[in-house]
């Protein structure tokens, strides 16, 4: 088995998710079987009790796994479902190891972070590597080099080359800034990273310099004088439009041929065919208008400023509709706090809307406005879990006339809960149990033929992934249906509702799901519900 860490340095946000993503891909592609890593660097458990505004969206996988969003651009790259083995938090490892001391498994030894915590981290990796017969672990190192969150990663990996010379390279992704004033790229932000690597022990043996336009000559013989790196293997990664762009540029600089060499693996080119081809769709000629998509969510702002990964997973399964329909999409991002305050006015004459993913009562109101908003004005409307919740709420305001109509996770004393709390959820919350207990991970579900859910899917049985505590509650069933809401899809297990529309002859586009298809879509095969969805907005 072989092992490719890779670092990051200067500034989080870099792009090493990518980076590894494109790197698996490559050598997936030259026929290597290759198994994706990250190492987070906090103490939570998993991702799941983290505000998005935080860290990112919360990235659900097929067994429940709540992960770092890198692990959705692993799924969308090698169109392969990561889980729990591919995603480690430092958290997670204190926890192991201090669990086994507790059980006295270390035989009286004195724990100490090196080497248990090292050993840990270590062992991760190659039961990554066994579990999956992997020819190659990429290793993601979260955080950047310098920080103090991350220092027995480094030292893991430092530990590793040691004991296996020849099997392991390092790949640092730095960022080359160009200040206006200056007009020119600088490297010395990335020769003190490199430094700071080399502190720990670490010589990286390739760096891969992200910044705003390929590096001149120039750029590379100075990071190849004062970083002690061959000037082949100094791989440029300008800014693109679209980062499924990336192992393109990586490869045309001979990145996966580098790479195998410095392991000492047998150089196979790798085959691109398929994504050149997506390449080439995402920069074909559009047709038509541009289509303009509200999302009224409640995770945008982050002080004065707007976030997009809050809902990436949302974003990125938007543009695998639009490739394939050879449409371009704007998204308009709308506050659902200020919906509530200044009125649904501010969401314009969209093609269509959406309301994602949330939780909790802050922004509900707005969001429920907006669902309301679609269903009177004919705009589609896609609802996403508590997007799918609200609009049920939504409908038994307008239609049911039950204006005190919520969810009991916002108010538990009104005389309709159309959404309530799955009964098995509740000795969760009487113990205050909220990592890792919602219904989470793949469910399969039932749909019902001659609706709008059976014509998307193709077929009367489907899978989506879940993530939530609360349901739709079917003591209001029958007064849902007899003013024409439809349940179009149940879940095979537990019978809850899966899926709500309406009726084709009463609205262009109107249709909630309780699972989460976001987490589905792959830009090479792009989530049925958003095609459908785009076509409706098109239609408008």
């Amino acid at each position: 088995m072989k092992y490719i860490f890779i670092s990051g340095g200067v500034i989080s946000g870099i792009g090493k998710g990518i980076t590894v993503a494109s790197i698996s891909l490559l050598l997936k592609q030259a026929g290597y079987k290759v198994a994706p890593l990250k190492f987070e660097n906090y103490l939570n458990i998993d991702a799941g009790t983290i505000n998005p505004i935080e860290h990112g969206d919360v990235f659900l996988c097929e067994d429940g796994t709540e992960a770092d969003m890198d692990i959705g651009t692993y799924e969308k790259f090698l169109n392969e479902d990561m889980g729990r083995d591919n995603f480690v938090t430092i958290g997670e490892i204190y926890k192991t190891v201090i669990d086994r001391e507790r059980r006295f498994e270390y035989k009286g030894e004195d724990v100490e972070a090196i080497p248990h915590i090292t050993n840990e981290i270590i062992d991760r990796i190659n039961l990554l590597g066994k579990k999956k017969k992997a020819d190659i672990v990429v290793i993601e190192l979260g955080g950047t080099a310098g920080e103090y969150q991350n220092i027995f990663y480094y030292e893991a990996s430092r530990i590793l080359t040691l004991k296996n010379p020849g099997d392991v390279i390092h790949v640092h992704v730095s960022y080359v800034p160009t200040p206006n004033h200056l007009g020119e790229p600088k490297t010395k932000p990335t020769q003190l990273s490199v430094r700071t690597l080399n502190s720990m022990g670490i010589q990286p043996d390739f760096i891969v310099a992200r910044s705003e336009k390929l590096l001149d000559k120039r750029r590379i013989e100075r990071f190849a004088l004062f970083c002690n790196v061959q000037p082949e293997n100094i791989i440029s990664n300008p800014d693109v439009s679209h980062p499924y762009e990336v192992p393109l540029i990586l490869e045309n600089q001979q990145l996966s041929e580098k790479i195998l060499k410095s392991l000492k693996l047998k150089v196979t080119k790798p085959d691109l065919t398929d994504w050149k081809k997506l390449i080439d769709k995402i920069y074909s000629k559009k047709s038509g208008k541009v289509i303009n998509i509200a999302i009224v969510g409640k995770y945008f702002g982050t002080g004065d400023y707007q976030l997009r990964d809050s809902y990436a997973a949302l974003f990125d399964a938007l543009n695998h509709g639009a490739f394939e329909i050879g449409v371009e999409v704007k998204t308009h991002w709308i506050d659902a706090e200020k919906v509530e305050k200044q009125g649904v006015e501010i969401i314009g004459k969209p093609d269509g809307l959406i309301v994602p993913i949330g939780w909790g009562e802050r922004g509900a109101e707005g969001m429920i406005s907006a669902a309301s908003y679609a269903r009177i004005n004919n705009i589609p409307y896609l609802g996403l879990c508590y997007g799918m919740q609200l609009a049920v709420i939504a409908f038994a305001r307008d239609v049911l006339g039950w204006s005190d109509a919520n969810t009991n996770e916002n108010n538990s004393k009104t005389k309709h809960q159309v959404i309530h709390l799955m009964p098995a959820q509740k000795k969760y919350m009487e113990n205050r149990a909220y990592g890792g207990t919602m219904r989470l991970g793949n469910w399969d579900a039932k749909i019902k033929k001659g609706t709008r859910a059976f014509d998307i899917y193709g077929t009367e049985n489907t899978s989506e992934r879940h993530r939530h505590r609360f349901e739709f509650n079917d003591e209001f069933k029958q007064d849902f249906e007899k003013k024409g809401l439809i349940i179009s899809a149940r879940s095979v297990v537990e019978n809850l509702a899966e899926i709500i529309e309406l009726p084709k002859s009463v609205h262009p586009f109107y249709f909630g799901t309780q699972g989460h298809p976001e987490y589905k879509s792959r830009p090479l095969r792009p989530h049925p519900i958003f095609v459908e969805f785009l076509k409706a907005c098109k239609k408008g």
